[in-house]
């Protein structure tokens, strides 16, 4: 866990750095406070709001976040930020016990999986009289905006995007004889065998464990047409599968296509206990062909670029019909007394000016493209599929087991087909989200 407040302060506001000083001290990170100093006779006010994001400091990314809000707090003599890091791993549960405390910070970055949970722990402000206002309210891709309304509120807003592509390297696809990437689920395991007899590596990198398994599992579920959960007449949610036989097969199809790719020696046997750290850095040191991720590798080229060099992006291999998982990040604006500033430090955050600097390859603005690898993912941001907005914890850990039923314990697809739409009911229904109709 890594944790490190950082507070931007005007040279003239030492009554404010004072009173920062203590609440660091007190270890208090949650509400913004108000602090009122003087300065040649006038009476200033200014608000503290207390920021919670999950940037590395030491990447290149992080210290152009980290320039960025300085910049904003230096110009704005209304408005200190008190940034906070916390890593993903932790991030979650704070916020929650935060939450539960009413003691939440003013904003933070998020994953979209907590979107549902926190507007059903009504922690998230009503944004949508400030999104309508705002100039810039028609320059994101509209499923974007989408999966972050709820009952036509805006109650998130979009920090990044992590829409998945395939990725591939070019040079290992042209040792085995191949020019293009698999555009089918079929091409992709009629390829596999071969890439493995003529290169000796394999084919296609999956992630077996963690949050990326279960975004994974959503791009192939969408490529049948499945959603893991529709809402429903009552304004409630419910895995439908089980009532539709031919929804259960195409469900059967999907996890047999992953039994497949592991019986054909398309994938590495050892990807059934991959997370994303290992994903993501075997890709990198090119120990495998292909792998469907996000853009955010673009970043990791210099852990070997003669080896990068080669990747190229196109959509992922697919079955019934295109469709990729899209990560929506938001970031989280909570329940406030200070809305209005903590909308002008959010907004300023999804400005043309913030994202070009620190998101041109990933940001959900459509006027904000880097050249290679943000053209190539953001055309296929209209196939982009986001999980709907219930709680999403249990949910998530049963995809995640479903696989490990598939691989580790030999169950046939059919069964975990209906185990897992079991799963997803008795989730909803722990959240009091599960429809009754």
């Amino acid at each position: 866990m890594r944790q490190q407040p950082m507070r931007y302060k005007k040279m003239s506001k030492l009554a404010i750095v004072a009173m920062a000083a203590i609440v660091m001290m007190t270890g208090c990170s949650g509400s913004a406070s108000n602090a009122t100093t003087s300065n040649e006779g006038s009476t200033d006010q200014a608000v503290t709001l207390n920021f919670w994001a999950a940037l590395d400091p030491s990447t290149t990314e992080g210290k152009t976040i980290e320039q960025q809000i300085k910049k904003f707090d230096q110009e704005h003599t209304d408005i200190n930020i008190n940034l906070q890091v916390i890593t993903y791993d932790v991030l979650h549960d704070k916020l929650v016990a935060a939450i539960t405390a009413g003691d939440s910070p003013d904003l933070s970055w998020g994953l979209g999986e907590w979107v549902g949970e926190f507007n059903q722990m009504n922690a998230l402000a009503d944004l949508t009289p400030y999104m309508n206002e705002w100039k810039d309210k028609d320059i994101f891709y509209p499923n974007v905006m989408k999966a972050l309304t709820i009952d036509e509120k805006v109650k998130a807003l979009p920090n990044y995007l992590g829409i998945r592509a395939l990725l591939y390297h070019e040079n290992i696809l042209k040792q085995a004889g191949y020019d293009a990437p698999p555009k089918t689920w079929d091409e992709l395991l009629q390829m596999g065998p071969v890439i493995k007899a003529k290169t000796n590596k394999y084919a296609f990198g999956f992630a077996g464990t963690g949050v990326r398994a279960s975004q994974e599992l959503m791009t192939y579920l969408a490529q049948k047409g499945l959603s893991i959960a529709e809402k429903q007449a009552d304004g409630k949610y419910k895995n439908t599968w089980q009532d539709n036989p031919q929804a259960l097969q195409k469900v059967a199809e999907v996890f047999q296509f992953y039994k497949d790719m592991n019986a054909q020696q398309v994938v590495d046997p050892n990807a059934k206990t991959w997370g994303w750290e290992e994903e993501d850095q075997n890709f990198v040191l090119a120990q495998y062909a292909m792998v469907v991720n996000g853009a955010w590798i673009e970043g990791r080229t210099s852990e070997n670029p003669e080896g990068m060099s080669d990747v190229k992006i196109a959509a992922p291999p697919y079955s019934d019909q295109p469709a990729t998982f899209m990560e929506v990040a938001p970031l989280f604006v909570y329940n406030t007394e200070h809305t209005k500033q903590a909308w002008e430090f959010a907004s300023f955050l999804m400005s043309k000016e913030y994202q070009q600097a620190v998101n041109p390859s990933k940001s959900a603005r459509t006027d904000v493209e880097s050249d290679k690898w943000g053209k190539e993912f953001m055309k296929l941001t209209s196939q982009g599929v986001s999980f709907p907005p219930v709680s999403l914890s249990g949910i998530s850990q049963s995809m995640e087991d479903s696989i490990a039923r598939l691989m580790l314990k030999n169950d046939s697809p059919e069964q975990i087909a209906t185990w897992l739409s079991q799963a997803i009911n008795e989730n909803l229904q722990k959240t009091n989200q599960l429809s009754g109709s």
